[in-house]
């Protein structure tokens, strides 16, 4: 063989460098102590739990209520939907009835025009809400009782900007969403994870945020990002540029799985690919360099022999199954929410792979995203209509 076929070889071995990575980053994360913890209800400040609202997601009226339920002392619950006739406003009248106690309001409308309609909702839930101190979730999470006072104690840092934490999926019913199960698992928090052991945090995950309003401020708020895509990714981001630090807590909150087809995941997942390539143009390139299956099929194909297909594969799918493991098992599992039967859906490990590979090389050639209803250019990091609204007389 010649040299260049060695130094192809020694190429296609970069992924398993890249797994080696992730699989410490997990172990090291997962094992860190927790933070340290304030005593009594005198140290938590108020807080207002912020949520924009489009449609009704499955288990909504739960995933509500969930938030109703929290040990925190003082705190409220703001929703901002479109309008009265949104389906979910039945849920949330009956939310209000059942939970008297609780402090719930709901705003109608944005009141403001802009590309990303939850931006925009966020945008007024800022303005109107009482506190200080904000969460930011998504309408499909559900929290366990100590969910507040888990994300709000590590703001007491003055160092900490915001506060943010993983996630698992609940009530899986289609192949889709356990396919979608293992490639957060084994992909989407492997890459998390070694961005927070290699350079720390710079971004947020949607399903929470916690921060200040002071913080927002400081870079314009919700108002300066709401034409843009990813506001997660630009809110953490805005913070740690202000030199706070963006804290991933090795804390879980649970989303409803709602893949109905595979190709509702594959749009997703397209979508969410392709914008990664305008806001992270460099990480989005990387990605080849964390395809493993590719590059060992690749290896196979320069030089076919069995010591090499053994050597590849073999490592190819101890490493993935090891780093699934890490994440999924021992490290989620300690929360009682994960996967402990992550197991019997590792075969699906290398047809995720091969479906995000495929997902990749696409974004290379789409020039647009199509978002709630319409198709959208990015462009200087902005949401611009592929088709602009025709002017009215």
């Amino acid at each position: 063989m010649t040299v260049t076929g060695y130094v192809f070889l020694a190429a296609a071995a970069s992924p398993f460098i890249y797994y080696l990575i992730a699989i410490y980053s997990s172990w090291r994360f997962f094992r860190r102590p927790p933070r340290t913890t304030f005593a009594g209800p005198a140290s938590l400040p108020p807080v207002s739990i912020l949520k924009p609202i489009r449609g009704s997601d499955p288990d909504a009226y739960e995933n509500f209520a969930s938030f109703c339920r929290q040990d925190y002392p003082n705190y409220e619950l703001l929703f901002c939907v479109d309008g009265k006739q949104d389906p979910v406003v039945p849920l949330l009248d009956r939310l209000m009835r059942e939970f008297p106690d609780r402090p719930i309001r709901v705003l109608y409308g944005s009141g403001r025009q802009a590309a990303n309609d939850k931006v925009s909702k966020l945008a007024r839930l800022v303005s109107e809400a009482e506190h200080e101190v904000l969460v930011i979730n998504d309408s499909d999470v559900r929290a366990r009782p100590d969910y507040l006072r888990e994300i709000i104690t590590p703001l007491c840092d003055a160092r900490v900007g915001a506060t943010t934490c993983l996630y698992v999926t609940t009530g899986e019913k289609t192949f889709s969403d356990r396919l979608q199960t293992v490639g957060m698992m084994s992909d989407f928090y492997a890459g998390v994870l070694v961005d927070w052991q290699l350079e720390g945090l710079k971004f947020a995950l949607g399903p929470t945020i916690a921060t200040t309003r002071s913080r927002l401020a400081a870079f314009g708020g919700y108002e300066a990002i709401e034409n843009r895509p990813a506001d997660d990714l630009l809110v953490g981001r805005f913070i740690a540029e202000q030199g706070y630090e963006v804290a991933l807590l090795p804390y879980v909150v649970e989303t409803v799985a709602d893949f109905h087809s595979l190709s509702e995941l594959t749009h997703k997942r397209l979508r969410w690919i392709v914008v990664m390539r305008h806001m992270r143009p460099w990480g989005h390139l990387g990605l080849l360099f964390t395809q493993g299956l590719a590059w060992s099929l690749a290896a196979i194909a320069v030089r076919p022999s069995t010591e090499v297909a053994f050597a590849y594969l073999g490592a190819y799918l101890a490493l993935r199954f090891a780093m699934t493991w890490m994440i999924g098992v021992h490290g989620l599992g300690s929360f009682g929410l994960a996967k402990r039967s992550l197991w019997k859906t590792l075969p699906l490990i290398p047809v995720w792979d091969a479906m995000a590979l495929a997902i990749w090389l696409a974004s290379f050639t789409r020039r647009s995203i199509r978002w709630r209803g319409a198709d959208y250019h990015i462009r200087d990091g902005l949401l611009v209509p592929v088709f602009p609204p025709q002017a009215t007389e």
